[in-house]
């Protein structure tokens, strides 16, 4: 077996709506076709692949195990620096952007409306 690449990562939030708002409006995404599942969500789409899995919860919020939650981040390769940068100052997003040394990769570390670390990575030469 070869795993291939990261499918999709799923989020328990107990702010659907903000949530699809958020990564619509920050990271370009948009909500399409889920299965009929018996629980509110959303599958949001970057391009063909529904990457960002949101399951909405009633109550306090809520981690999928009896631990705490262990995920430091997720990330997504993307284009267009300049403007997503302009985007994040736009709407007063917190964020820190860093180049990675020895690959030179421009990261941008953002945060979503529940807290959760997101890297958006795009290549050196922008």
């Amino acid at each position: 077996m070869k795993i291939g690449k990261l499918d999709h990562v799923n989020l328990r939030t107990t702010r659907l709506e903000e949530m699809i708002s958020w990564y619509a409006d920050v990271l370009g995404m948009s909500a399409g076709p889920r299965p009929d599942f018996p629980f509110p969500g959303a599958w949001l789409y970057a391009g063909d692949e529904a990457v960002v899995h949101l399951v909405g919860i009633e109550g306090t919020d809520a981690v999928g195990s009896e631990e705490k939650l262990k995920l430091e981040h997720f990330a997504f390769t993307a284009s267009g620096a300049q403007d997503f940068e302009a985007r994040l100052k736009a709407r007063g997003e917190t964020f820190r952007r860093t180049v990675q040394t020895g690959t030179g990769i421009i990261a941008f570390n953002i945060w979503d409306p529940d807290g959760n670390h997101i890297h958006v990575d795009f290549p050196p030469e922008e």
